[in-house]
């Protein structure tokens, strides 16, 4: 039998990752950049779409990243990346692969797209946008 505090426990959510922490950042700068282009490989996006999803970023730094990615990217980076990381994850379980990949480049019905694609919402929007964006396909997707 299950004591209060177990039951407690175990429901209780998981502590999240602390992406602003720099042995985190460090820990996760390099397979998160790697994994973002990856991403935008995928999904055909092209590198000025691509700067922008990442909050802006200059040319300089973002083919330097590109040819070997720094050991420590900011808190705002990395958590733009997650959520793209998770937006891609929910397209792929909800749609099959090709529609996945289109699917952020595709004009959209959906009240929170207003006809808009999904990738120029969240370039527009930024974090926000992400979040909504990851928020509706997780639905979906439960």
């Amino acid at each position: 039998m299950y004591q209060l505090s177990e039951m407690q426990s175990a429901l209780m959510p998981a502590p999240g990752v602390d992406l602003l922490g720099k042995d985190m950042r460090e820990q996760l700068s390099d397979a998160a950049l790697r994994g973002f282009f990856r991403i935008m490989e995928l999904w055909a996006i092209k590198d000025s779409d691509a700067r922008m999803l990442l909050g802006g970023v200059s040319n300089g730094p973002y083919y330097a990243w590109k040819r070997q990615p720094p050991r420590l990217l900011d808190g705002d980076v990395l958590m733009r990346i997650s959520y793209l990381v998770g937006i891609f994850d929910a397209l792929n379980a909800i749609y099959g692969e090709n529609l996945a990949d289109d699917w952020v480049r595709l004009p959209n019905r959906n009240r929170v797209f207003g006809g808009e694609t999904p990738l120029a919402v969240m370039m527009q929007g930024g974090i926000p946008a992400m979040v909504t964006v990851r928020r509706l396909l997780d639905a979906r997707r439960a």
